[in-house]
């Protein structure tokens, strides 16, 4: 297990100081803790604990590609079937998740991690992994967007507008 630091460019918005990020480029975390395909279960709880993080990548050695994600979750999974943390293999309990990249917008992403309720996605290039991307980072990417002012639900064709003071 290790830590790897990324550099991608935080970019700034030119339209408003708080719209919504263009690209996950924009929100995604670099630096990654990331655990082996071969590491222990309970190595990677661990980790999680003192990284202070709920997923961790999970990297194949040979490439230096991610293979998946394990998170509390899945350790919480394991747990349940009765599966021995300490002799269980961090590939045994991980799901393959597709990975996006630096183009990806926020707004696909948001797309992608809803359909497959996924609450992380990785951030890769051709050079490997680059960063990962979390539901809070999205959803506050989201909830800033310009087009969706602060305090304004919209669902369907129903627009309805929070104010103080006033109750639904």
């Amino acid at each position: 297990m290790k830590q790897i630091t990324a550099k991608a460019p935080a970019r700034k918005s030119p339209l408003h100081p708080r719209a919504a990020a263009a690209t996950v480029t924009d929100i995604m975390r670099p630096p990654l803790t990331t655990a082996g395909q071969y590491d222990h279960v309970a190595a990677a709880a661990y980790l999680m604990k003192h990284a202070g993080t709920t997923a961790l990548m999970v990297m194949d050695a040979q490439t230096g590609q991610p293979t998946g994600i394990i998170t509390q979750a899945d350790i919480a999974r394991a747990i349940a079937n009765g599966k021995d943390l300490n002799d269980a293999r961090v590939h045994a309990v991980t799901i393959t998740r597709p990975a996006v990249t630096t183009t990806t917008s926020i707004r696909d992403a948001a797309t992608i991690m809803t359909a497959s309720h996924l609450r992380h996605l990785p951030v890769a290039d051709a050079d490997g992994l680059l960063g990962v991307i979390d539901i809070t980072d999205v959803c506050r990417a989201l909830s800033t967007s310009v087009d969706v002012p602060l305090g304004e639900c919209r669902h369907g064709r129903t627009s309805v507008s929070l104010r103080p003071g006033r109750r639904l």
